[in-house]
């Protein structure tokens, strides 16, 4: 598959949701990067980790699908972009945390990079407050315009 097949088929299976399927579109070894602010955010968002290999890949999406309440995720692909290698995807998620029943939208970009038929970088660049706001416990109030 070229890059742009990659994408598409990756976007195909996440869609589905199966992690195995997922994570046999990667690499074995994967430059993973989830662009968070610094610290660790594992209580919440268990997810949110280093990864290196095609089982973290796997292991990253369970651990989302756990988190996330059956039925009421989606996503808007708003562009995909394609430059030899690299493909970049443009979107927005919407989800419900499990733990609290709170709703998140989050805009997105991802960031592959396609070798050999199979996907090598996989960094995400996404609206992390609307999603930490959605699990933490006490989520942070909103922010006053003009204030």
């Amino acid at each position: 598959m070229d890059t742009r097949q990659t994408a598409t088929e990756l976007l195909e299976r996440i869609a589905l949701g199966d992690p195995e399927k997922i994570a046999e579109l990667y690499a074995e070894r994967v430059d993973w990067k989830l662009d968070w602010p610094p610290g660790d955010p594992s209580r919440s968002v268990p997810w949110i980790q280093d990864r290196f290999t095609r089982t973290g890949v796997a292991e990253h999406f369970r651990l989302i699908a756990e988190h996330h309440v059956t039925g009421q995720s989606s996503a808007e692909i708003e562009k995909l972009l394609v430059d030899g290698p690299d493909a970049v995807v443009l979107g927005e998620l919407r989800n419900t945390a499990k733990p609290t029943g709170r709703s998140y939208v989050a805009a997105f970009a991802l960031h592959l990079t396609v070798e050999n038929g199979l996907i090598s970088r996989h960094h995400v660049y996404e609206d992390s407050l609307a999603v930490w706001n959605a699990f933490d416990a006490v989520p942070a109030p909103p922010a006053v315009i003009g204030a």
